[in-house]
Order: structure tokens, then C-alpha cells, then sequence
């Protein structure tokens, strides 16, 4: 009987043996462990970015090659939002106007808060516009990477794409419920300024500090869940501390500072009176607010590439 070893020795030997073959002179083919070609694809590691002028301007460089896919998603985020639905569009309309029903009915019958002698519905609707664009848009961001896990670790983009697109569908949908302020502004007599002009910088700064919260958020959440079950929480308290319900004039004069740092003070407080009241903006509580949203969008898109770069390992 021969040995175990010397047999396997034999068997092995009996193998046909393969012909060497010469490199191929294809940079794109290469051979694996058995001889046999195949194609070597090219690997792109993301590493996490430095805080400076030229990284960002490559990221904004980027972002603006992805321009159409920015576009396509954003368009499929609002025909997806209101696929089958009954009413469609009408959602956007029907969220702050029956906010400002119920508003009207508790805090001008039954608390009466003042409202600087501007009808209430009115009042609170100027404020309820911009304040369901912000939390509609932060609320859907926030959660924007985790519920694209699979298009996240499959496919490479830019990944601030996928909350921009919920902030572009919240714009328009602001853009939608615009016109029951205008119906209100024809029903109640009041007549537009030229201080309405001062709304679009303003609007611009409602979304540039949305959009700053919604890169700081969604990249949290991907690490830590209970950004996203907080948040609901969070939007309600935000919303009282904020002057939707409640003139900026009834908070004390010794709080006000404080109070200010809310970057949605000066942006709310400011709309209504362009809007409504038909008055300059409080430019000192609008200055603070566009001066916190200009410096945290930069910092806020750094910290958004940096955590971008191990996305997909953690999500």
C-alpha cells in the first residue's frame, strides 16, 4: 500500500498541465489565479475631505456635473409624493391652510393673541407658508440617506443630492401654497409694497439655512438613528419658540437677544412684514439670520463630504 502523500503526489501529476501564455498588452485585462483574463475596472476610493476653499469648490464642481441627475430626481421626488393620491398636489395647499383654521380658532377666539392689527387668518398663514417649507423639507431630508440605502451603496454620485432634492420639492410645493396668500391678500383688502421685494432675498435665506440643516441632520442620522424619531418632537418645540402663532413684539425685551439666534425669527418675523404689515423687515434680527445660514451652509457641506466618505460602510 502506498502512502496517502505519494498518492495525491501521482493524481496531481496526472493533471494536464497548462500552457503559459504571454501578458496580454490590454492595461484593462489582466488574469486571475486559474490563468483566465478578465477585465480589471477602475476603483475610485473616497477618502474623507479636508476643510478648505478647494475641496469645497471641487464639490460644488462635482455637484454641478450632476446637475441632470439633481434635476430628474427632484422631479420624480414631487410625482412620487403624490402618486395616487385623491387631492395630488392639493396637499401642499391644504397642510398650512388648516393649520391656519385651527390656529385662527384657538388663538384669536378663544386665547387672543394679539396680531397687530392685521386679520389673524392672515397673520398666521404669512408665518405657517414659510414655516411648513422648512420643517416639511428638513423633516424628509433628515431621512433622505437611509431610506436610499440601496441606491447608496450601489451606485457612486453625490450623495447631498438626495436631501437637495427634498428641499427642491418643499420649494415648490411653497411655491404651490403661495397663492392662498395672495387669495388672502385680495380677500382682505391689503395691498402689496415695495418692501415686498425684500421676500426673495428672504426666502433665499429660509433656504440656504434648510439646506444647511438638512446636510448636518441626514449625516447624524446615518450613524445615529434617533435623529430621525426626534424629530418630530423637535419640529413641534421649534415651532414655539419661533414667531408663527405670536407677534415677535410680545417676547421681552431682555430675552430678545437670545431669542433672536433662532435664524427662523428674523426670516418669518421678516416675511410677514414685508408681506402682510406692508413694513421695512427687522433688518437687525434678518441680518443674524442670514449671517448664521451663510456661515453654517459651507461648514455643514464639508461635514456632509466628510461623512459621505464611509456612507455606505455605515449605512
Amino acid at each position: 500500500m502506498q502512502p496517502i502523500g505519494t498518492i495525491s503526489h501521482e493524481s496531481e501529476l496526472q493533471q494536464p498541465r497548462r500552457e503559459s501564455t504571454s501578458s496580454t498588452s490590454d492595461p484593462t485585462q489582466a488574469r486571475d489565479a486559474r490563468g483566465d483574463a478578465r477585465e480589471v475596472r477602475p476603483t475610485t476610493i473616497n477618502r474623507a475631505p479636508r476643510f478648505s476653499i478647494a475641496v469645497l469648490a471641487t464639490a460644488i464642481r462635482e455637484l454641478l456635473e450632476y446637475r441632470y441627475l439633481l434635476y430628474t430626481l427632484s422631479v420624480h421626488r414631487l410625482k412620487v409624493r403624490y402618486k395616487q393620491s385623491v387631492l395630488g398636489p392639493a396637499w401642499a395647499v391644504l397642510q398650512p391652510v388648516l393649520l391656519m383654521i385651527l390656529f385662527t380658532v384657538v388663538f384669536s377666539r378663544i386665547v387672543r393673541l394679539p396680531s397687530e392689527g392685521v386679520p389673524y387668518a392672515l397673520f398666521a398663514y404669512s408665518a405657517l407658508l414659510p414655516w411648513t417649507y422648512f420643517s416639511s423639507s428638513l423633516s424628509s431630508a433628515t431621512n433622505s440617506l437611509v431610506s436610499h440605502f440601496s441606491l447608496v451603496t450601489k451606485v457612486y454620485f453625490p450623495r447631498e443630492i438626495l436631501p437637495l432634492t427634498y428641499v427642491i420639492a418643499g420649494l415648490i410645493d411653497f411655491m404651490v401654497a403661495s397663492v392662498v396668500l395672495g387669495g388672502l391678500l385680495v380677500y382682505y383688502r391689503v395691498p402689496l409694497t415695495v418692501h415686498a421685494l425684500v421676500a426673495i432675498p428672504t426666502i433665499a435665506v429660509l433656504t440656504v439655512f434648510t439646506v444647511a440643516a438638512s446636510f448636518i441632520l441626514s449625516a447624524i442620522q446615518v450613524r445615529y438613528r434617533d435623529v430621525g424619531v426626534a424629530m418630530p418632537l423637535v419640529l413641534q418645540l421649534w415651532m414655539f419658540v419661533t414667531p408663527i402663532v405670536y407677534p415677535l413684539s410680545v417676547v421681552p425685551t431682555r430675552w430678545r437677544g437670545l431669542y433672536e439666534l433662532n435664524p427662523l425669527v428674523g426670516i418669518i418675523d421678516g416675511l410677514r412684514r414685508v408681506i402682510v404689515q406692508g413694513a421695512p423687515p427687522d433688518f437687525h434680527a434678518l441680518g443674524i439670520s442670514a449671517a448664521i445660514s451663510v456661515i453654517l451652509l459651507p461648514i455643514a457641506f464639508i461635514y456632509f463630504k466628510r461623512v459621505e466618505a464611509t456612507v455606505a460602510d455605515v449605512i
